[in-house]
């Protein structure tokens, strides 16, 4: 009775902090919201000096950093979490698992400093220059790589936050595959199956849930992220162009560098409301993944 009570009051508790920051968030961000309403989402205009805001530019620097940190991380975490379950010796599973691991250790400030110091001038150097002589003069694509070719740009964020959030995902990668009883696996090996058709066949389908939920945790991650994207992006709050090499912005570099500056007025206002844009974004892709996986469940066992 005392646990049963005790499990409620902290679901209650949870709720009540979570409709409390929604409350705060609103109320401080009113003004703004008054002032611009749902046309600051695709203004890009930032002009503390008269006044007149608009998040579209650091919208789309968390949205673009996110997506590219995404599609870094997940087949680069897949391919850890494989190796690691299925073709891995055992002497060198737990080496290779703690090395990753110690990864998500590491304080995100310095990989912020390395980014800036170390990476961002290789990755000029010896990715973003021949991806422009590559790619620069085709239509369209080229759009993606024009701008300045130094080390720093939504590009430079994206590569660092997947960097970032490859031990998350990685490691409940590896810890789903891990659960999949071994009689399944060793029966499908047993009828001749490669160890790409019993992860794909066998391994997914019984951890699918997991896997996503171990992509939704670094994805959460990267949208959060504030002190290594502020030292790579650029810090440029004008929505220049589309493309990945330009200095940007993100919703939380904005806050980052503004919020202590910032006085009392449309300003403050303005960066509680990129606050409240981030919270539903956060919202939102959460929501998402719980209907995908809703759906995933209701489909099992409908080919059967």
């Amino acid at each position: 009775m005392l646990f049963g009570g005790g499990a409620k009051l902290a679901v209650y508790i949870t709720l009540g902090l979570l409709v409390g920051i929604i409350v705060s968030l609103i109320i401080g961000a009113w003004p703004a919201i008054k002032q611009f309403g749902a046309a600051f989402l695709w203004t890009s205009t930032w002009d503390p000096v008269n006044q007149n805001f608009g998040g579209w530019a650091m919208i789309f620097g968390t949205l673009a950093t996110s997506i590219i940190a995404l599609l870094i991380a997940v087949p680069v975490s897949f391919g850890i979490a494989l190796f690691l379950t299925e073709m891995s010796p055992t002497w060198l599973k737990r080496p290779i698992g703690t090395a990753i691991e110690l990864l998500a250790a590491i304080p995100s400030i310095v990989y912020g400093m390395w980014g800036l110091m170390v990476f961002g001038p290789i990755l000029a150097t010896y990715v973003q220059a021949p991806l422009q002589a590559a790619f620069g003069e085709v239509p369209g694509l080229g759009m993606l790589f024009s701008g300045p070719p130094v080390g720093m740009g939504i590009f430079s964020a994206g590569i660092i936050l997947a960097i970032m959030i490859i031990p998350y995902i990685a490691s409940v990668m590896r810890d789903v595959f891990e659960v999949t009883p071994t009689l399944l696996k060793e029966s499908a090996y047993g009828i001749g199956s490669t160890t790409w058709e019993v992860v794909y066949k066998v391994v997914l389908p019984y951890t699918k849930a997991g896997v996503i939920g171990g992509i939704m945790l670094g994805l959460g991650r990267a949208l959060g992220e504030t002190m290594a994207v502020t030292f790579v992006i650029g810090n440029m709050s004008q929505f220049a162009s589309l493309s990945l090499f330009e200095p940007a912005t993100s919703i939380t570099a904005t806050l980052a560098n503004e919020f202590a500056e910032a006085g009392e007025g449309l300003h403050r206002a303005s960066l509680i409301y990129l606050g409240l844009v981030l919270f539903i974004i956060s919202f939102i892709v959460l929501s998402l993944s719980k209907l995908l996986l809703m759906k995933l469940q209701k489909g099992e066992g409908a080919k059967s």
